[in-house]
């Protein structure tokens, strides 16, 4: 695999996809066997999360619903420390399990920002499921019940994760050269 350039930056490659693959499977048998007799709802989080939701769902063997909320925290390659909420969530989950499903934890402002939503909308049982977790950057204290793979505090790209809109579409996922 070679360096690509976006937009006005190099990236170079650092997690392949059988590693993604490897890691998701592993995420779905934990939640298939922690789960089993449930009924969850899965509330992928947009636009970062559709690749990881896609692969994650294809190998969940629970009867579920899936269901989806846009929020935004990035501007380029820096978090704004503001979330706002680009498509809501509006089913009733009062009593409902939830799992959140999300690409990257990285500071933890924006599931902080969900996992209040959903605790006033009354779910009973919520839990994370990411991709990738930077704990170098982490500054909350909540759980993350499934975590795929532990990064550093690269800005990266691929596997549904953009640097200004491009780079969602890449098989791999690539850091960025400073």
């Amino acid at each position: 695999m070679n360096n690509i350039k976006i937009h006005d930056k190099y990236f170079e490659p650092t997690i392949l996809f059988e590693k993604i693959d490897n890691a998701i499977s592993r995420l779905a048998d934990n939640i298939n066997k922690d789960l089993e007799g449930r009924t969850p709802i899965f509330l992928v989080i947009l636009n970062g999360s559709f690749m990881f939701a896609g692969d994650l769902l294809k190998r969940i063997n629970l009867s579920c619903e899936v269901s989806f909320v846009k929020l935004a925290s990035y501007v380029g390659t820096k978090s704004t420390e503001k979330v706002r909420r680009l498509i809501g969530f509006d089913e009733d989950i009062k009593g409902r399990t939830i799992i959140i499903v999300e690409d990257i934890i990285d500071s933890g402002i924006t599931m902080e920002k969900v996992l209040g939503q959903l605790e006033k909308m009354g779910a009973a049982d919520v839990r994370i499921a990411t991709l990738l977790f930077k704990p170098a950057a982490f500054n909350k204290s909540y759980k993350i019940d499934y975590i795929g793979i532990e990064i550093p505090n690269d800005f990266i790209v691929g596997y549904g994760l953009d640097y200004n809109g491009r780079g969602r579409n890449l098989k791999d996922i690539y850091k960025i050269i400073e």
